[in-house]
């Protein structure tokens, strides 16, 4: 993948606002059918400008308006708000208090930053393949739970571009769900609790709810080679020590001299597995058979910013939206392929740019005179770069929300002829 020069990225976003964002798909899914009156005028936009210069509260009346308006701004980032009472870019000449929050997405943030505690491999922003595997677990773990736990249908999952994933669950109920509901859903999807001070985050009781085994079989998939072997989380005295301090004191010198005895984080698991069981038969005390399961969960379990699910106006960057920093691409995630799915791979503002000059230059010399009207040819563009399986992924997950819609809708109509 080629590197990316920030300081190109004016030009970039010119180019990409004007040939290449799937603005269609954009409407198609933000506009639901058009089936609620002034569902996507009343929705708010917010851009983020070079030199981090801020606008809310943008709406638009229809797809070619918010066209112009991306292309005459050049957003260096966009974010997605509410559906508002009233037309966000009017809400300065509404009656105080009466400029409303009234529907959204349910969405959840997973960012690498919430795992700095238990990543040996990177810190804050970094990424590497072997901690991006933190980002696997979390899609298997949440999705399979909004789909299975909630019976929720619609599911987008976004690479964030950076160092992280977002999911967007647009079901209509969903998206009328009060603030009080959607903490309750987030609560439900929490096990990794405390601050940095707080050592044991994760205490399991006798009664295991079938989400949390649930949760530990799609870690169990994973475990060894993510966390014994590329992690190395019982690699060297520091490590050990931080796993020590989540066991009860009661087989710390066991552990500690088994830990000494063997020499890889493979055998030492093996020997924490054996103490910890053996405690549960000799004593029945329920920390020890649980305790391999609670450091599973405190290493590899999802975390999410529960503020961002909970609050109906708060803003989430928009799928393909650019990165600034890394000049990557927001692109929806393939649920069928999410362990295949590399950041690393991801197209770039500069990689699609560049495909596209290359065919551009290409039809220039084959064909000097462009017959072709220009917004014909323009709305197949990203066709022609990496970026089309991205948008694929994305058609597919709206023609998804089409059928459902038109599903309801039959069944509404023969339930009024039934009467």
């Amino acid at each position: 993948m080629e590197t990316f020069d920030p300081a190109e990225l004016p030009e970039l976003l010119k180019l990409y606002y004007r040939r290449l964002f799937p603005y269609s798909q954009y409407y198609r899914w933000l506009n639901y059918g058009g089936v609620i009156k002034n569902y996507f005028q009343h929705r708010e936009f917010s851009f983020t400008l070079k030199d981090d210069i801020y606008i809310r509260y943008q709406s638009f009346n229809n797809q070619s308006d918010l066209e112009k308006e991306m292309q005459k701004m050049n957003p260096y980032k966009i974010d997605i708000g509410a559906v508002y009472s009233h037309r966000p870019n009017q809400h300065n000449t509404v009656k105080l208090g009466a400029f409303q929050a009234q529907e959204k997405e349910l969405v959840f943030d997973i960012d690498m930053t919430d795992y700095d505690d238990v990543r040996r491999c990177c810190s804050s922003a970094d990424i590497c393949s072997k901690c991006w595997t933190l980002m696997t677990m979390a899609i298997h773990i949440i999705d399979r739970a909004l789909k299975e736990d909630f019976g929720f249908k619609h599911r987008l999952w976004v690479y964030s571009g950076r160092r992280g994933v977002h999911c967007w669950v647009c079901d209509d109920s969903v998206r009328k769900l009060s603030s009080a509901v959607r903490s309750g859903i987030v609560e439900y999807l929490s096990l990794v609790k405390g601050g940095q001070d707080v050592k044991k985050k994760v205490h399991l009781s006798e009664k295991m709810h079938p989400f949390v085994r649930k949760s530990i079989n799609i870690i169990n998939k994973y475990f060894e080679e993510y966390a014994l072997i590329d992690q190395d989380i019982l690699g060297n005295k520091e490590s050990c020590d931080k796993i020590l301090a989540l066991a009860p004191e009661t087989i710390h010198d066991k552990l500690q001299q088994a830990f000494q005895r063997h020499h890889n984080s493979l055998q030492r698991w093996e020997q924490l597995k054996k103490i910890a069981r053996s405690l549960n038969n000799i004593k029945n005390d329920k920390c020890g058979s649980y305790l391999e399961w609670e450091i599973m969960l405190q290493y590899c379990f999802p975390r999410l910013d529960i503020n961002v699910s909970k609050g109906i106006n708060h803003l989430l960057k928009s799928p393909f939206s650019v990165h600034p920093k890394t000049g990557r691409i927001s692109v929806p995630i393939d649920l069928q392929k999410v362990d295949q799915f590399d950041p690393f791979t991801v197209p770039t503002i500069s990689s699609i740019c560049h495909e596209l000059d290359a065919i551009s230059n290409n039809e220039n010399e084959k064909e000097e005179n462009k017959a072709e009207s220009d917004i014909k040819h323009r709305t197949r563009e990203y066709k022609k770069t990496s970026l089309a399986p991205y948008v694929k992924v994305f058609e597919q997950f709206l023609e998804n929300l089409d059928k459902s819609r038109k599903g309801e809708l039959l069944k509404k109509s023969d339930l009024q002829k039934d009467f």
